[in-house]
C-alpha cells in the first residue's frame, strides 16, 4: 500500500541521509561521521540568553563583564558548576577544534577579540592545546582586514579557504572534492550543466582540518537572507559558490540554499556548539553594518541548535527595529539600504522542518539572565 507523506513530514524525512539526499531540490554527497553532538546538538531548543549593561561602554567591549557572560552562559546552557566541566561535555583532549569568525561587518560590528579569548580559554580549561584550535573565516583577505590573525594567542593557528571572493566563486582550491551541495541553480548566464556551477564545495578546513566546530556567530538583519546569525554563517562560510544564492535583487534563493548547506554531514556534525555575540548588532542594511542601524543589544546567546539561536536571534531584531519605527523584517518593502525585494528568513523555519533544530516556540526552552 502506497503512503503519502505532507510536505513537511517529507522533508525531515530526507534530511538524515548521508550521500546522494534530496534537500530542498538539492542532491548531497558527504558523509561523515554522525555523533550526540551533532546539529541539533546536545540541548536541541535551549537557548540561553546573557546580558550585561556594562559588557560595552564607548563603544568598546569590557573583558570583565564579557567573561561574566561567558562563564554564565556556558554553565546555564550545560548544567554544570565549573567552568572547565562545561566545555568537557563538548571537546576532550586531541580533539582539534575550529572555531569559525565573521568579519563582514567590520569595523562596526564583527567577531570582537574579548570574546574569542574567552573561547579558546575555555577550549584549554577542557584540555585543548593551543597548536589544536583553528581560528577560521573563509576570505584570508576579509580576515587580515579585520585584523583576526592580530589577536590570537601564541599557538593558536588561522586558515581561510581562498584568498578573496570574486563574483563567481567556482575555484574549489580550499575545498573538498568529496563534500558538496548539488543545486538546480546557477549565476545568470552559466550553464546548469555544468558542475561547478551547479556545486557548493564544503572547505577543507571543515572536511580536513578539524574535528570538531564551534560557530562564534553574530546577529544582523540581512537584506536576502532576512537574518544571519548562527545559520547563514555556516551555509555562507564554510562552502563555495555562495552568490548564486543571492545573485540579483529578485533572483532570491537563500530560503532554499541555506538549508541545503548546512545539511550537509561533515558541516552538520563537526558543528557542536554555537555563541552568538550579540553585544553589538544590525537591524537593518545587512550584512554590512552602517552606523545608523547599529546597536548596542549588550546580549550573547548560547546554544547547540542553531535553529532555535536563530529564532530567538530574529525576535531580538524585529524588536529593535519595532523600538525605530520600522516594520518586522519579513514584511519590510526594499529602500537604498536593503535592496532586495523580499527577505528570506523563512530559512530558519525550513531547517527546522529539516530535522537541523527546534522552530517551534513553544518548544524553545528559552533561559534569560541579566548580570550587573
Amino acid at each position: 500500500m502506497k503512503q503519502h507523506l505532507k510536505r513537511r513530514d517529507w522533508l525531515t524525512a530526507t534530511a538524515g541521509a548521508t550521500a546522494s539526499s534530496l534537500a530542498l531540490g538539492a542532491q548531497i554527497s558527504s558523509k561523515s561521521d554522525r555523533s550526540k553532538l551533532a546539529i541539533p546538538g546536545l540541548f536541541p531548543g535551549r537557548v540561553v540568553q546573557v546580558e550585561h549593561p556594562g559588557s560595552i561602554i564607548s563603544g568598546q567591549y569590557q573583558a570583565g563583564p564579557v567573561k561574566e557572560m561567558m562563564h554564565r552562559g556556558m554553565a546555564e546552557l550545560t548544567g554544570t558548576a565549573g567552568w572547565p566541566d562545561a566545555w568537557k561535555l563538548f571537546f576532550e583532549p586531541g580533539d582539534v577544534v575550529g572555531i569559525k569568525l565573521n568579519p563582514v561587518g567590520r569595523p562596526l560590528c564583527m567577531s570582537d577579540p574579548k570574546v574569542l579569548h574567552e573561547v579558546i580559554d575555555g577550549l584549554k580549561s577542557a584540555g585543548i592545546k593551543p597548536q589544536d584550535i583553528v581560528v577560521y573565516d573563509r576570505y584570508k583577505r576579509e580576515f587580515l582586514d579585520a585584523g583576526f590573525d592580530k589577536w590570537l594567542p601564541d599557538g593558536v593557528r588561522w586558515t581561510f579557504a581562498t584568498d578573496r571572493t570574486d563574483s563567481l566563486q567556482q575555484n574549489i582550491e580550499g575545498y573538498d572534492p568529496d563534500h558538496f551541495m548539488d543545486m538546480a541553480l546557477v549565476l545568470p548566464g552559466q550553464d546548469l550543466s555544468n558542475p561547478a556551477a551547479r556545486r557548493s564545495y564544503a572547505a577543507r578546513f571543515i572536511t580536513k582540518d578539524v574535528n570538531k566546530l564551534i560557530n562564534l556567530c553574530l546577529i544582523k538583519d540581512h537584506q536576502s537572507a532576512g537574518v544571519t546569525i548562527a545559520l547563514k554563517n555556516l551555509s555562507h562560510g564554510l562552502v563555495n559558490n555562495v552568490n548564486r544564492s543571492h545573485s540579483t535583487t529578485t533572483l532570491n534563493a537563500c530560503g532554499a540554499f541555506i538549508p541545503a548547506s548546512v545539511s550537509i554531514p561533515i558541516i552538520r556534525d563537526k558543528t557542536v556548539l554555537n555563541i552568538c555575540d550579540g553585544i553589538k548588532a544590525v537591524y537593518h542594511g545587512g550584512p554590512f553594518a552602517r552606523p545608523q542601524f547599529v546597536w548596542e543589544h549588550k546580549t550573547m546567546y548560547f546554544s547547540t541548535d542553531p535553529v532555535a539561536l536563530d529564532r530567538i536571534g530574529w525576535e531580538a531584531i524585529d524588536a529593535q527595529r519595532a523600538l525605530v519605527g520600522k516594520k518586522p523584517l519579513a514584511e519590510d518593502l526594499p529602500d537604498k539600504f536593503s535592496t532586495f525585494i523580499r527577505r528570506q528568513p523563512e530559512h530558519v523555519e525550513i531547517c527546522g522542518a529539516m530535522g537541523l533544530g527546534i522552530w517551534d516556540k513553544k518548544k524553545i526552552d528559552l533561559r534569560k539572565f541579566t548580570l550587573s
